[in-house]
């Protein structure tokens, strides 16, 4: 099958005709940053339990710690300093998974899934219970949408869920992955993600979020949520506990700080980007919808102001992703390892639960990296090759340092955030008509 679905170079030289390949050098963007030490974490995320609101907590009373996004820089340690906090405070913790779905949709999946992200009862010093009970709390009063929460965190005498802030690459609004998610999606387990994304199509999470987060905060003892804010390099910058009154208000001015933070191209017009690997660790769509500016996927939900890029060619998976395909219909082109590594049931079953199904469409599949650039580049306009502006990443999340075609190094070499790493040169191809270069970052 793969032979079959895949398109040899000398059909697409055939087809693209003598395109010229630029020159490319490598570039690297400047970035001021700021990380929290790694020593210092666990005491910032204790001393954010100060700003959450538990005096109506008893003494020894449970407090629900709830944790479970992925890709969280130093996780282990916040959680952990976040169950010392509340310990401290003469409270008696317990975590529990807030994923949503995640884990296979089992109490013991979400452990295990727990466990893969550095969360155990031994590094975290608590229990964890997990569970895939949950108990309905309420309705929307329009909709009569059912809100659901996990049925330990109902029965502890307060709630505090532990998240990133960062923009989602799904939906756009005043609030998105973060603490609300958390509580909506991850607290409502599987029972709540499928409400959540059968309604998405029709309602949108930027509307649903905030309308459901205000219910739980009113009918559940929420004590506030400690929230993070990670840089460019994805490193800790930022802990904070957000209390229940303005919750949902200071989760949206640290979206502002977050959207700051978060690694972007270099440039935001291009003509090609290489696109070394896609994978779930590095977004939950395989390519960040906010670094590509592809958002044509989901319905109901416009696309992100960011980059306008004529082609994307993807080249592989990172081995995280285990096969799992999500986002590779923001693609233009796949490369034959795309195809070869790819997971169709895993793919189709994300695809399914997220709403997003026009994320796992195959995009045409090309036989060499050399025919993936030919075909990219002859499909842009009326540019020559040697002066179209091309980029290649090692993956969305992988940003700092990049191979950039001419025309983007002399460009780079007027602005202070952007330093010239190496001239251009030919592109180098093995002798299988792959790049011979590394991933650049």
């Amino acid at each position: 099958m793969i032979d079959d679905l895949t398109v040899a170079e000398s059909t697409v030289r055939t087809a693209c005709g003598d395109v010229a390949l630029p020159e490319m050098g490598v570039l690297e963007q400047r970035w001021e940053t700021d990380p929290i030490a790694p020593e210092s974490v666990a005491d910032e995320a204790a001393a954010a339990v100060g700003d959450l609101e538990l005096e109506d907590v008893p003494t020894g009373g449970e407090v629900a710690v709830g944790a479970g996004s992925r890709g969280i820089d130093n996780l282990p340690e916040i959680v952990g300093g976040v169950v010392d906090g509340l310990r401290e405070r003469g409270y008696e913790p317990f975590v529990f998974p807030a994923m949503g779905s995640h884990g296979g949709a089992t109490a013991e999946g979400q452990r295990e899934k727990l466990a893969t992200l550095g969360v155990t009862e031994e590094t975290v010093g608590c229990e964890i219970r997990a569970t895939m009970e949950v108990v309905t709390v309420g309705e929307t009063p329009e909709r009569e949408v059912p809100v659901y929460a996990d049925a330990h965190a109902v029965e502890a005498d307060a709630i505090v869920p532990v998240n990133r802030i960062k923009p989602h690459t799904d939906f756009g609004g005043d609030v998105e992955s973060g603490l609300s998610k958390m509580l909506v999606i991850g607290m409502g387990k599987q029972r709540g993600a499928k409400m959540a994304h059968d309604w998405a199509v029709d309602w949108s999470l930027r509307n649903m979020l905030p309308e459901i987060t205000g219910q739980l905060l009113a009918a559940l003892p929420v004590a506030g949520g400690v929230a993070i804010v990670e840089d460019q390099h994805d490193e800790t910058t930022h802990i904070e506990g957000v209390p229940p009154s303005g919750f949902l208000e200071r989760e949206s001015e640290l979206l502002e700080l977050a959207w700051e933070l978060m690694p972007k191209l270099p440039f935001e017009e291009l003509d090609v980007l290489v696109v070394d690997q896609l994978g779930k660790d590095v977004s939950g769509q395989g390519m960040d919808t906010n670094v590509t500016g592809r958002r044509h996927f989901t319905i109901n939900e416009p696309e992100p102001e960011t980059a306008e890029i004529k082609r994307v060619f993807a080249r592989g998976f990172t081995e995280k992703t285990k096969g799992n395909a999500m986002g590779m219909g923001q693609a233009d082109f796949a490369h034959r390892d795309v195809l070869a590594g790819l997971d169709w049931s895993k793919s189709l079953i994300n695809a399914i639960t997220a709403s997003t199904v026009r994320g796992v469409r195959l995009p045409p599949v090309v036989e060499t990296d050399r025919a993936g650039l030919v075909a990219s580049l002859g499909t842009i306009g009326p540019v020559p090759g040697e002066d179209a502006r091309v980029l290649r990443v090692t993956d969305t999340m992988r940003l700092k340092r990049c191979y950039a075609s001419a025309p983007l190094i002399e460009a780079a070499r007027e602005r202070e955030d952007l330093r010239v790493v190496s001239e251009p040169s030919p592109v180098e191809f093995d002798e299988d008509g792959n790049f011979a270069a590394s991933s650049p970052d």
